[in-house]
C-alpha cells in the first residue's frame, strides 16, 4: 500500500497477537486454550535458544579477549 492509499483508505489493520499475558481466558474453548499453550511452549524454546546463543557469543567473545 502506497503513501496516498493509506491517506485515502487509512492505515491496514494491524494483525492482532495470538495471546496477550494477562488476557481473560474465560471466553477461550478447550481447544483454543491448548493451542495458545503449545504457541507459548514454542515461544519459550525460541526465547531460550537466542538466550543460549548469546551466551556462546559472549563467552567467545570474552575468551578472545582475556588477557
Amino acid at each position: 500500500m502506497d503513501v496516498d492509499d493509506e491517506r485515502i483508505f487509512g492505515a491496514p489493520p494491524r494483525r492482532s497477537a495470538a495471546h496477550e499475558v494477562g488476557q481473560n481466558l474465560d471466553d477461550l474453548s478447550l481447544h483454543q486454550i491448548e493451542e495458545r499453550i503449545a504457541l507459548l511452549q514454542a515461544e519459550i524454546i525460541r526465547l531460550e535458544e537466542a538466550r543460549d546463543a548469546k551466551q556462546a557469543s559472549r563467552g567467545a567473545a570474552a575468551a578472545f579477549f582475556k588477557i
